[in-house]
Parts: structure tokens; C-alpha cells; sequence
């Protein structure tokens, strides 16, 4: 081991005994199988770099904290009810178990600071000045860490939060007092925290302002006689209005219906401005309550269209920066899987034939009795399902920093490891356009704000790498997933109907649709205008018609969440170390001729 291995190696042992002091948790005995797992820091890159030392530090005390300060059964038993809300509430719990952290060693406080301060500078937006084209949730995470750890902020900084300032302030800085008395307390802490956030304007504005403007309207209408003319008037431009919406829409189709078997697209891939998300054929299921108000401005893309070659190079090489810590990881774990999956393919021998290859294990009988005839084996023509697996990705906001690049690292082993075994591999992504439902919302609102109009936000699926491609011809496209400003919101169920419906078009025998996330499908725009649970209800309407009434598989992997309340079949990892352990207990079985347990 050299110098600079010996350094990183010793720092990493120190972040490992710090997180058992802090922690209190003395019981990890990493030589024990039955034993708690033992906590994974991240590695440094380059020991000159003293922020990454910082970060690490940071890191660490963080979940250390985490461990002994917070309960994941008190923070889900006080979630917020619009899902909306639900990733500024896990920002705000991680806020109250660092502050406790903070106030016991002033040299955590100090960690969290310089990490923090660090952490906000590389905070980017689009030069704009309007505020759907900020980030909430970094805007929030500015907000929290300037009002609790006091952490300078820089110009950029400011300029995001300037736009949600005036809210933060209105809903939160009137109860710091009380949140900052019951940080010891999590319970108080989470149930008002998630009392704050359900109450704030920013997710409530579009809602009030129908109802005030519905209710203003019948005023007017009581009192005045003589509107009865403007009210046809305004009835009939409403009715031209609604015809405008369902325009390029095919007559027989309804608008409100969301239908899951068949997307309305091109067959050939290259022609993707005409492929469109709407599902126009019904085959067996339909979700009447699920609207989508427009799809005028969804966008089915390749990745690389998305992005400069040289920028996309630029990403694929911070990627690949990312990936050298895990390189023996990747190579150990490319092949054990791979032995695993040939071996199930191949190891398969017919015995005492006439003919074949000379069984060896026999010629002692032939030595004791050369009366006995020469015994031949043959190896079995094992019946082997033709295998496609779908890797659809959530890019949205949340997934910020280590879950999205966890994600790319997954699709990078995952592509790489089922290629060298025969197996083909999709990759695809799915996020929005815009933050506050860009497009559409505005069109919306030019229309009058019909009421309940469904999905409110323009949809942008990528095509990471196609099945027919080859992993090296696209691995520079899964480096996009890194570019700043492109994850924005996720809505779910309509992003595995599209990679259902590209999937069952595939001709392979056996089909797999592997969804990598972090949780809830959230979308501001369309859960402000919509019942709160709207995204969700689909999610799992779309689940389980795939579940039960289709032959595709489908596997979650909930990156730092639990999704089993969408999927039977999910797991959970915190970071790519244990994916090792989930793709080979997933995916042996792929040469098998049973599903995925």
C-alpha cells in the first residue's frame, strides 16, 4: 500500500470509530454475518482537496446522528399528508438531529458549517428572474441552514432564495423558538414542522385562488341582474376554451381518461419528436380518476440530444471519477454475478450415453472389469429464456448529490454485468421540463383555470441508452444524469407506462422493468391544483395492473427509501456497496425459469 492509501485508509478508520461514538452503537461486529451492517464512509479522491475531507466529515457525523437522534417510525408517523411537502420535512428532521449534534461537540458544529458553506456554493440556477425556475428544495436547504447553523451565504445563494424567502418567513419564523425548545423532542418537532409545511401558501396558492375567485363570481352574480348576458357570453368562450385543449386529440379519445397499454408513438426510435406519452388504447385497464391536461409540450428525448458532445464527455468523466473507489467493487461483483448466471445457464450434463464426451468419473469400473462398456456425458441444451431488462432511473429534484450519482453508478454495473451475460438493457430516465408546471401550467392559466385539471407539468423522458445499443457505445450518456439543472420533478406512473409500453413491444421471452428511485412521486404544480394523493393513486394503480394482469416483471430499488408500499418486489439500498448483495440475490435467477423473488 502506498503513502496517499495508507492516509486515506487510516481517515477512514477514524470516520468509522467516530461514528460509533457519536452513534453510541458499539454493537456493529463486522465478523459476525448476523451482526448490523458496519457504516460505510465514502472515499476521498484527492487528499489535497480539503474540502472533501470536510464533506466526509461532515457525512459521517451526520448519520451518526441520524442513528442515535431520529426515528424513522416517529418521522413516517407524522409525514405530511401532500406529498408535496414530504422532502422539506425529511430536510427539516436532518436540520433538528444535526442541531442536537451541534450543541453537544463544537467540533461537529463546525463540520456542519464548513460543509454547509461549501455545500451552498455549488448551488446553480439558469440567470432568471422568475420564480418557477428556482429549486424549492434548494432554496429550503438554504433557508434552513442560514436560520439554524447561521452559514454565510454567497450572491447565488441569495439570488434563489429570494424568491421563496417572503414564504419561509411568513410560515416558519414565527415558531423557531418553539422548534428550536423540542429539537430534543422529535415527535412535537415533526408533528409541527409538518403542521408548517401543510399550511403554507406555496402549496396551497392555486386552490385558494380558484375558490376566492369562484366564490368572488357568485357574489358578483347574486347581486347584479344584469350579468346574465356576460355569463353566456363567458360560458361560450369557456366552451371554445375546452375545445382548444382537446385539440389534436383523436374524437373517439377522452381526455380524462388515462388509458395504460399503448403509447401513441413512432415505431422507429430515431423519430422520437413524434412519440407522445399519452396512452390511447385501452387493452384491459383504465384509470378514470388520472387527467392529464396536456401533452402538447411533453418531450421524449435521447439523451445526447439534451446536451453539447463535449459537455456530456465532460459529465461521463466526473462519473467516471466517481467510479474509481468502487472499481474493485465493480469488477469483483461483474464477475461473480457472471459465473453465477453461466453457470445457471450452462451446467447442465446428460449421463451413461452411448456417445458424447468420455465420463472420467467411470473408467475405474472399466479397470476393475474390463467387460464393462465406456460411458460417455453430454451437456444438456438448457431451455434459457431470451431475457430484456428496462432500467428506468427517477431524475428528479431529491435525487440531488450521492442518490443520482448511486443511481448512474447502478446503471453503469447493471449494463455492463447483463450485457456479458447474452442479457439486453434499457436505460431510460424521467423527470419535467420545468419546476411549477412550465408550459402547460401557463396555458392553464390562460384558459381560465378549469378546475381539477389533472397532470399540470410538461414531461421529459430520456433515453439513456437504447436495448440495441451496446453499453460502450452509450455509457457517455449516463454521465447527463450528473448535469446541473436537469432534475426537476418526477411523476411516476406515466413515466413506467411509457417503459412498460417500450418494453412490451420487445420481442424477447422474458421482460424486466427495473425502477431506480427515492420515494413519492411529487410535481408542485399538478398536486396544488389536484387531491394530494393524486400522483400517488396512480402510481399504484399502474403497479399493480403490471404486478397482476401483464407478463412483464417489475423490481424496485429505493435508493435511501422504502418503496415496497408501491412495489411487493423492492429493495433498499444506502449506497452502492450494497448493491452487490441485491443484484446478485435479484438477478441469478435470471437464467431460471421462475420470475424474480
Amino acid at each position: 500500500m502506498n503513502k496517499e492509501d495508507s492516509i486515506k485508509e487510516k481517515f477512514k478508520q477514524a470516520l468509522q470509530s467516530t461514528y460509533k461514538v457519536i452513534s453510541e452503537d458499539f454493537k456493529v461486529d463486522k465478523n459476525k454475518k448476523n451482526s448490523e451492517k458496519i457504516f460505510n464512509v465514502g472515499d476521498i479522491e484527492n487528499i489535497a482537496d480539503k474540502n472533501q475531507f470536510k464533506k466526509l466529515r461532515a457525512e459521517t457525523d451526520s448519520e451518526a446522528l441520524k442513528r442515535r437522534f431520529s426515528d424513522r417510525k416517529l418521522l413516517d408517523k407524522n409525514n405530511p399528508q401532500n406529498p408535496s411537502c414530504r422532502t422539506l420535512y425529511q430536510l427539516a428532521e436532518k436540520i433538528r438531529y444535526e442541531l442536537l449534534g451541534s450543541e453537544m461537540l463544537k467540533g461537529v458544529s463546525q463540520n456542519f458549517k464548513d460543509n454547509y458553506k461549501y455545500k451552498l456554493q455549488s448551488f446553480k440556477h439558469e440567470k432568471s428572474l422568475k420564480k418557477e425556475d428556482t429549486n424549492i428544495i434548494d432554496a429550503f436547504e438554504i433557508y434552513m441552514t442560514n436560520k439554524f447553523f447561521n452559514v454565510d451565504l454567497s450572491s447565488n445563494n441569495k439570488e434563489i432564495l429570494k424568491f421563496w424567502e417572503s414564504d419561509f418567513n411568513k410560515s416558519i419564523d414565527k415558531h423557531v423558538d418553539f422548534l428550536n425548545k423540542n429539537l430534543e423532542n422529535q415527535e412535537i418537532y415533526n408533528a409541527k414542522f409538518s403542521e408548517i409545511l401543510q399550511s403554507m401558501d406555496i402549496f396551497e396558492n392555486d386552490d385558494t385562488t380558484e375558490k376566492n375567485n369562484e366564490e368572488k363570481g357568485d357574489s358578483q352574480d347574486e347581486n347584479n341582474p344584469n350579468n346574465n348576458e356576460d355569463s353566456e357570453n363567458d360560458n361560450s368562450n369557456k366552451t371554445s376554451e375546452d375545445e382548444n385543449i382537446t385539440q389534436g386529440m383523436d374524437s373517439e379519445d377522452d381526455i380524462n381518461e388515462f388509458r395504460l397499454d399503448e403509447q401513441l408513438s413512432s415505431e422507429n426510435n430515431d423519430d422520437l419528436e413524434s412519440e407522445n406519452i399519452i396512452q390511447k388504447k385501452n387493452l384491459g385497464i383504465s384509470d378514470k380518476e388520472y387527467k392529464i391536461f396536456t401533452t402538447e409540450f411533453d418531450e421524449v428525448a435521447k439523451a445526447e440530444s439534451l446536451e453539447s458532445a463535449e459537455e456530456i464527455q465532460k459529465l461521463r468523466r466526473n462519473l467516471d471519477q466517481q467510479l474509481t473507489s468502487f472499481q474493485d467493487l465493480i469488477t469483483k461483483l461483474a464477475n461473480k454475478l457472471q459465473r453465477q448466471l453461466m453457470a445457471k445457464q450452462n451446467r447442465s450434463w446428460e449421463f451413461d450415453l452411448e456417445e458424447g464426451l468420455l465420463d472420467s468419473s467411470k473408467l475405474p469400473r472399466i479397470i476393475i472389469d474390463p467387460c464393462n462398456s465406456l460411458s460417455f456425458k453430454k451437456e444438456k441444451d438448457l431451455e434459457f429464456k431470451d431475457t430484456i431488462v428496462t432500467l428506468l432511473i427517477d431524475n428528479s429534484g431529491s435525487m440531488r448529490g450521492r442518490p443520482i450519482t448511486i443511481a448512474a453508478i447502478c446503471a453503469d454495473i447493471l449494463s455492463r454485468t447483463l450485457e456479458r451475460c447474452s442479457v439486453k438493457v434499457e436505460i431510460l430516465g424521467f423527470t419535467t421540463k420545468n419546476w411549477k408546471g412550465g408550459k402547460s401550467r401557463q396555458e392553464w392559466n390562460r384558459l381560465g383555470k378549469t378546475k381539477s385539471p389533472g397532470r399540470l407539468n410538461d414531461l421529459r423522458h430520456i433515453i439513456y441508452k437504447s436495448a440495441d445499443s451496446h453499453w460502450r457505445q452509450s455509457k457517455k450518456n449516463l454521465g447527463l444524469m450528473l448535469k446541473e439543472g436537469l432534475l426537476k420533478e418526477n411523476i411516476d406512473g406515466e413515466a413506467i407506462t411509457w417503459a412498460f409500453n417500450r418494453l412490451k413491444k420487445r420481442k424477447e421471452e422474458r421482460k424486466i422493468l427495473m425502477v431506480i428511485s427515492d420515494g413519492a412521486p411529487v410535481d408542485d404544480s399538478t398536486l396544488s391544483v389536484n387531491s394530494g394523493d393524486f400522483l400517488e393513486k396512480n402510481l399504484k394503480k399502474i403497479v399493480k395492473f403490471i404486478e397482476t394482469k401483464s407478463e412483464i416483471e417489475i423490481l424496485a430499488i429505493g435508493i435511501g427509501h422504502d418503496v415496497s408500499r408501491y412495489y411487493k418486489k423492492a429493495i433498499k439500498i444506502s449506497d452502492v456497496q450494497e448493491l452487490g448483495d441485491v443484484m446478485i440475490d435479484q438477478l441469478s435467477g435470471l437464467f431460471e425459469n421462475k420470475k424474480l423473488h
